[in-house]
């Protein structure tokens, strides 16, 4: 009795500090927690009649839970529970149905269709990712290379069998492939629990769980705890604005709106059959904050891609009808703060890591501080440049030369937020067709086009993303039920081209002008920007860091092209995108460039080469003397 009293006690503390929405540890004590006595299964359903636990301990007869007043909360402590026993609860409704229900805070479910919860504890590994979590709390993302290679666990690639890898495989198979690429983060699109695999996981019912179909939150520790003794970050994706509405997870959980708006036209999210998240409520602010630091504590994960912020900002996003605010107008208060918070409370505790807003509308100060009256993040996609880019390029050339403004755009607002540049899946589905896809021409002219768009992105300010087969040049969409078309690699031009990936990665690493100013006007000095023809600079820290980019967007070359450069010397090519052994015509390398004492782009001297048919020329400084 005593002990029950003090349980009692314990949980009423936790309670209030959960219902107050100041609890971003709750899943150390919701959910099954292993006591002296068994297992404790606590949960929140405050408008229950009645709440009672079923399982394997039990041959799946109901347990009553107690009510732990005035908090919410039900509880009860079972002696035979034992770890990978399945459970669920019954819940009353005020009306007084019956809805069965998995644990919003199980750690492990059952494999799909199969929809339980297993008592899960999350295992105790030794870490030996010291050196890494040091140096990502003492240094700066934003002045450090960030070029993430976006990944679909199950369909990166299979057994021969069909079946799916497991995190050890991709420990021994992933981990090599990125490092050997020369990409810096692996971003995982979400891993928690989904029902349906078509959804790619952003249809979530067990926000706490790894799912089933992806093996144990043990293996996913092993991978990390790897991959950042490789030098490599891992990130995941994140839906913390709706969730699956299947009645068996979140969906009206004590038969009430509990996780959800009370409001229809903002609970009901029409566009993707799901349900939106009430982020005024503070015990979802609770639930969900502390779902966001579970996977950054236990797993030791670099950041989180936060998706679908534009649902999270807009009253009236979604399809339908909706309600306005009080004055008429549609940005979701609750939200906006909601994401606030989020973003204070992680950068609290873990002040090196990403926050990484997908924001598809013009929102302001997307990644400006709170107190600066921004939502918090450190970093956006910039979407509107990956769908101008991509518009561009689809184009066949002659359409290109009347629509630069594609490509110069981005230059009137690259500096607004901290940007990364996507290339996402979202671009290579549902009959958007592939890159390589995209592109006009036979395939010597994808392929030299694909080679132009990627060195682009590349050149551009901003941070990287590219998804998973992007580098392999497949025709292919990306179909989530079978791996990437690794036979491609075995075709004319795509070997070639999976080099030049790794080329220009590699670059992107060696070289502190690609990556050090991405934020600051101070980076980049632009020398031309008319139709086919793009030059800028990119500069480093440090004044004489400097390369020179020449982008040609037509397959028309141009000879004893003349560009400007600010100092006298001889410079020298490092990438030419039309070398052979990208799969282009050039055999021979550009020979040492060589300055004349003539001005040109507003800069005192001048070299002059041949800017080969559609390509990308990287050029570097080689013997400088001072002017």
């Amino acid at each position: 009795m005593r002990n029950a009293i003090l349980q009692d006690f314990s949980l009423v503390e936790e309670m209030q500090s959960f219902n107050e929405g100041k609890h971003f540890s709750s899943y150390r004590f919701l959910g099954s927690k292993p006591v002296k006595d068994g297992y404790r299964f606590t949960l929140w359903a405050p408008h229950a009649k009645s709440a009672a636990l079923q399982g394997d301990f039990s041959g799946w007869r109901l347990l009553p839970m107690r009510a732990v007043y005035p908090t919410g909360a039900w509880t009860l402590v079972c002696k035979e529970a034992k770890p990978g026993d399945c459970y669920k609860y019954r819940i009353e409704d005020p009306e007084g149905a019956y809805h069965y229900k998995a644990d919003p805070y199980a750690q492990e479910n059952e494999m799909p269709p199969k929809d339980a919860s297993v008592i899960y504890d999350l295992p105790k590994i030794q870490w030996q990712d010291k050196r890494w979590m040091t140096a990502r709390r003492r240094t700066s993302i934003y002045h450090k290379p960030l070029n993430i290679y976006e990944v679909h666990f199950s369909s990166w690639k299979r057994h021969p069998d069909g079946s799916s890898c497991s995190f050890y495989d991709l420990a021994e198979t992933l981990l090599p492939y990125v490092k050997d690429m020369g990409y810096t983060h692996i971003e995982f699109m979400p891993l928690m629990d989904h029902p349906l695999e078509a959804s790619w996981g952003y249809q979530i019912t067990g926000y706490y769980a790894m799912s089933a179909r992806f093996g144990h939150c043990e293996e996913l520790m092993y991978f990390i705890n790897q991959a950042h003794q490789m030098g490599i970050g891992v990130i995941m994706d994140w839906v913390p604005g709706h969730f699956c509405r299947n009645d068996y997870a979140l969906a009206y959980f004590d038969g009430t709106p509990t996780y959800e708006y009370e409001d229809v036209n903002q609970a009901d999210n029409v566009r993707w059959g799901t349900l939106n998240f009430d982020l005024g409520k503070p015990q979802v602010q609770s639930f969900l904050i502390s779902n966001a630091l579970y996977w950054l504590r236990e797993f030791h994960l670099d950041g989180l891609r936060v998706d679908a912020v534009s649902n999270m900002l807009y009253l009236d996003y979604d399809e339908g009808a909706w309600t306005p605010n009080e004055d008429g107008s549609n940005h979701n208060r609750k939200g906006i703060a909601f994401l606030q918070k989020l973003n204070q409370t992680v950068f609290h505790e873990f002040p090196g890591i990403c926050m990484i807003a997908e924001e598809s509308s013009a929102w302001a100060n997307v990644t400006k501080p709170v107190e600066y009256n921004g939502l918090g993040f450190n970093y956006k996609w910039n979407m509107g440049w990956m769908n101008d880019t991509l518009k561009f390029f689809e184009m066949n050339p002659e359409q290109r030369m009347k629509h630069f403004d594609l490509i110069t755009f981005n230059f009137v607002y690259m500096f607004h937020e901290n940007y990364i540049m996507p290339l996402s899946h979202d671009e290579v589905v549902h009959g958007k067709r592939s890159l390589l896809g995209k592109m006009e021409g036979d395939r010597y002219n994808q392929f030299a086009a694909l080679r132009v768009l990627q060195g682009y992105m590349m050149g551009m300010p901003g941070k990287k993303l590219n998804f998973m087969g992007n580098e392999l040049g497949q025709f292919l969409e990306w179909r989530f039920y079978q791996e990437l078309e690794w036979k491609d690699l075995n075709y004319p031009f795509n070997r070639e081209y999976q080099n030049y990936i790794r080329r220009i990665n590699h670059m992107y690493l060696e070289y502190k002008p690609l990556y050090q100013l991405d934020h600051e006007g101070r980076g980049i000095t632009v020398l031309e920007a008319e139709a086919p023809i793009l030059i800028f600079y990119r500069h480093g820290l440090a004044s004489k860091e400097m390369l020179i980019f020449i982008y040609n967007f037509v397959p028309r070359e141009y000879k004893d092209y003349t560009v400007g450069v600010p100092r006298r010397g001889s410079y020298e090519v490092i990438l030419n995108s039309e070398m052979k052994e990208f799969g282009g015509a050039w055999e021979r390398p550009h020979p040492l460039l060589q300055t004349y004492n003539t001005p040109s782009h507003q800069q005192q001297y001048s070299i002059r080469l041949i800017i080969p048919a559609m390509s990308m020329v990287v050029i570097k400084p080689k013997r400088i003397y001072e002017n």
